[in-house]
């Protein structure tokens, strides 16, 4: 993976550039949009840097609070995002990941097809697999996606246990 700040990559976007990334359903509708900055491009993927601008949001096991930073990377060819979330003092609250299909990248934009599943990663390493019943109930996702997505999760599964960037800084 390179940086460079005027490198674009196969994905058609700049380290420094401002883009939408826009979170749409399963089916494709748009649910929300918000703005992040390229850090880092390569091909076939991207990691931006976001902020947390809606209001406060508790879910239990972390809450989303304004202001957070999230570090954000997005594929091509894997069927899942993962997003770093930190609050105040850029004290680490955990790892949410997004199954998802692949990302789709525009000119000034990346979108992503929520498929419902996600795994939230703490800081400790424990795992929590949320939103299943809404992922099992969901028409919009076929047999095909439905496999792919659950082969994400196993494969997020397997890079939180051996350590793998991101989630490098795990202890143990």
């Amino acid at each position: 993976m390179s940086e460079g700040v005027h490198e674009m990559s196969q994905t058609g976007l700049v380290v420094g550039q401002t883009v939408t990334v826009r979170k749409l359903s399963s089916a494709g509708a748009e649910v929300f949009a918000y703005p992040g900055v390229i850090a880092q491009t390569w091909p076939g993927g991207a990691r931006l840097d976001a902020t947390w601008t809606r209001g406060e949001m508790a879910l239990g096991y972390t809450t989303f609070a304004p202001g957070d930073h999230f570090i954000e990377w997005f594929f091509a060819d894997r069927w899942y995002n993962i997003m770093e979330v930190r609050g105040a003092g850029d004290t680490l609250k955990g790892w949410y990941c997004n199954i998802t299909y692949p990302a789709e990248f525009a000119r000034d934009s990346i979108s992503y097809r929520d498929l419902a599943l996600d795994l939230w990663v703490a800081p400790d390493g424990t795992m929590t697999t949320l939103d299943e019943d809404e992922f099992a109930a969901d028409a919009a996702i076929g047999a095909t996606a439905r496999a792919r997505a659950l082969a994400a999760l196993a494969d997020l599964r397997a890079l939180v246990a051996q350590h793998v960037a991101p989630f490098d800084t795990l202890p143990g």
